[in-house]
């Protein structure tokens, strides 16, 4: 992050590795640096609690986190997308909702794409 080249990374590792752990000090340092952040879950019921991690996490910082995903009314959905246009949210956290074509931000610096695979025996 320190190379001011785009980039992708791929973190993979069982569960109790710290990958989450690396996502928030990424997302931390991002943020920090003035850029927005998007944090995408993959399964709706892992959603909140992500969304409850990192605000938490961010709280003492006054980092500026919302949660987006289809559970929002459409007006809490309209809000936090004007929010993301105008930078006034440093973060969000949600579902692949956050990648829709409508959602747009002032100045995007770090996606994080949380997904869990399931691995099937005898595939």
């Amino acid at each position: 992050m320190e190379s001011g080249r785009v980039m992708d990374r791929l973190l993979c590792g069982d569960v109790g590795y710290g990958k989450t752990e690396v996502a928030l000090r990424a997302a931390f340092k991002a943020v920090m640096n003035g850029k927005q952040v998007a944090i995408t879950r993959a399964h709706n019921s892992t959603g909140l609690p992500a969304f409850q991690y990192y605000e938490e996490r961010f709280s003492d910082f006054g980092v500026r986190c919302e949660m987006l995903s289809r559970f929002r009314s459409a007006s809490e959905q309209e809000t936090i997308l004007r929010k993301l246009r105008e930078k006034e949210l440093d973060a969000v956290v949600g579902t692949h909702r956050v990648l829709s074509k409508d959602v747009k931000f002032a100045d995007l610096g770090l996606l994080v794409v949380d997904e869990e695979q399931a691995l099937r025996r005898g595939a």
